[in-house]
């Protein structure tokens, strides 16, 4: 049994509705992807350096990352040569094989770091119209959805209306919001959203925090002073910072990594509107090239639809037709 026969199997055993949820999420990305596979295999029917070069453009312009894809390349290279692959339509399955190891290149887990025993301290960072908010409403139905007790702290005090913003997720999913004036201390509504949360016997705080300041150096010193104060009232908390990228700006998404990065430590991604990109190899060039694993994905506008984030399921969605169609073409 093949890598994507044994991946299939594994995918279809678990949740339909997570598998279905990958797949209508990928749904833009697939169809710009599989498009161009398809024409590139009728192109090029055996496996030589013109394939690829193709080969090459079509998955930087997928936003995979230059480093990422000659990375790739050359693993691809290798593999034809040990498997004898002379085909082209051949190699699809090993393409897949191969994006799945780099997506979990170190079988990390990529679960929420959820405290049993304690309040999980979740803190969210992110520029201004990444979906922070959202994020963390969606976040917050999800947890009750599980029975957790929520509450959520409104830290981005300098945004407009990012206060008002959490307030009517706090409405809509049922879960109070800790706040305080518009330009308050953020480190402030952070100490009074601990100590809510306590008294209200809290299994999760979710905590919103400014998406951006006049410089790097402001930004690094606000995160810097919530973190502090969060780690003051509990020890090893955050237990997680989650930086919220928007998967439709690509690289842009990328830079903004690097200075998120630097400004605080970054232990995950959640990646918002990944079913809006049709580039959706920025997934792949986060984990490959930051190091940063991605936790969570926005597969859609429902509540339901951010989604933890699973390498298999991520893969399949994206090669199932294509794996398919080629596994056809040789059958015939």
């Amino acid at each position: 049994m093949g890598f994507f026969d044994k991946l299939k199997n594994k995918v279809t055993a678990q949740t339909d509705s997570v598998t279905e949820k990958f797949k209508e999420g990928l749904t833009k990305t697939r169809d710009s992807f599989v498009g161009q596979m398809n024409e590139l295999f009728a192109q090029y029917r055996n496996v030589d350096e013109e394939f690829f070069e193709e080969l090459e453009e079509i998955l930087i312009g997928a936003d995979t990352g230059v480093s990422t894809v000659m990375e790739l390349i050359d693993e691809l290279k290798q593999e034809a040569k040990l498997r004898n692959i002379k085909q082209s339509k051949n190699l699809a399955p090993v393409i897949s094989e191969k994006l799945a190891e780099k997506l979990d290149k170190t079988g990390e887990d990529t679960s929420l770091n959820i405290q049993e025993n304690e309040m999980t301290v979740i803190l969210f960072v992110g520029v201004n119209g990444v979906g922070k908010t959202t994020t963390i409403g969606k976040m917050a139905h999800s947890f009750k959805q599980e029975g957790k007790t929520v509450v959520m702290a409104a830290g981005d005090t300098f945004r407009a209306g990012a206060i008002e913003q959490l307030d009517v997720w706090g409405e809509r999913v049922g879960v109070d919001v800790i706040k305080q004036q518009e330009g308050s201390d953020p480190a402030a509504v952070m100490y009074d959203a601990i100590h809510s949360a306590r008294s209200k016997k809290a299994d999760v705080l979710l905590c919103d925090t400014a998406g951006r300041l006049q410089n790097k150096v402001n930004l690094m010193k606000e995160l810097e002073k919530v973190k502090r104060v969060i780690s003051r009232e509990i020890p090893n908390a955050p237990h997680e910072v989650l930086l919220v990228l928007d998967a439709t700006t690509g690289q842009n998404a990328m830079s903004q990594a690097k200075t998120f990065q630097e400004a605080t430590d970054v232990s995950g991604i959640a990646l918002t509107k990944l079913d809006g990109t049709a580039k959706g190899g920025i997934v792949l060039a986060i984990r490959n090239e930051l190091g940063i694993p991605v936790k969570l994905v926005g597969l859609g506008e429902g509540m339901d639809d951010m989604q933890p984030f699973d390498a298999e399921h991520f893969v399949y969605g994206l090669f199932k037709e294509l794996v398919e169609e080629r596994t056809e073409d040789n059958e015939k």
